[in-house]
């Protein structure tokens, strides 16, 4: 009997020590969370986030840490990790309050980085926990409103560039068929010298003969019905002066051969 009493008295005592450390430690949490909305108000936001990081690590349960932590990042400027924290908060939260919250600062922070597709996500999200906000609802309108324009502006944009690659496209094509044609009329060109050349050519020679045919043809007319030609007559003049020359010949021969024959004296 005594050895039961003993033993349940010590249970208890480790029960009660375990509940005073952990009555402690919520405290000491609350006691985080207290200083590190001071900081926050302050705004000395290193000193706050620090504040929930110690809550947070003492009491992870709770959604209000991670909540006010993505507050003092969303602060900072920090959106991406503002984003984080708030979604955890949702995760942790056990009300519609809590979770309505979250996610309609997640919504803030994807405006601020014009996401504006995840924001309207965020906002619906917010309004299926409590769709009597009017601060959520304009928000809501607010995003679709500015994801339309962010649209409407991207089809634009790569309308425009759609445009710009096609005249792109088009003055190449122009500049390839401009080279096309430039080659071409050089090469008809190059043919055409090339056939002007050959007949210039064939022109000369033909002008050539037709201008020796029209010298004789010149000559022939000039000569009068009866009488000689210059050809004509200078054959006559050879043909004279040959036989002149074969009669004094004849004549030079009779005379060497008449000749005395002089004998050479013999002394």
């Amino acid at each position: 009997m005594k050895k039961n009493k003993m033993k349940q008295l010590m249970i208890l005592f480790f029960v009660l020590i375990n509940y005073n450390h952990l009555i402690g430690q919520l405290n000491n949490s609350e006691n985080h969370l207290f200083e590190g909305n001071e900081s926050h108000q302050k705004e000395v936001y290193i000193n706050s986030e620090s504040s929930y990081r110690k809550s947070i690590s003492m009491d992870n349960d709770k959604s209000i840490g991670y909540y006010n932590l993505g507050n003092t990042h969303y602060r900072s400027k920090d959106y991406d990790p503002a984003s984080q924290r708030y979604f955890q908060s949702q995760k942790k939260a056990t009300s519609k309050l809590d979770k309505h919250k979250a996610f309609h600062n997640m919504g803030n922070v994807y405006m601020k980085k014009k996401e504006y597709q995840k924001a309207v996500e965020s906002y619906k999200n917010a309004l299926r926990n409590n769709s009597l906000d009017n601060e959520t609802r304009y928000n809501y309108v607010l995003a679709k409103e500015l994801l339309d324009k962010q649209e409407k502006e991207n089809q634009n944009k790569d309308s425009k560039s759609d445009e710009k690659e096609k005249k792109k496209n088009d003055k190449d094509s122009k500049s390839d068929d401009k080279e096309g044609d430039e080659k071409d009329s050089k090469s008809d060109n190059k043919k055409s010298d090339q056939k002007d050349n050959n007949g210039s050519k064939s022109d000369n020679k033909k002008g050539e003969q037709k201008d020796k045919q029209d010298s004789e043809n010149k000559e022939s007319s000039q000569n009068k019905p009866g009488q000689l030609s210059n050809q004509q007559i200078k054959s006559l003049l050879d043909a004279m002066n040959k036989q002149e020359k074969e009669v004094q010949d004849k004549v030079n021969r009779k005379k060497v051969k008449g000749a005395p024959i002089k004998n050479e004296k013999d002394w």
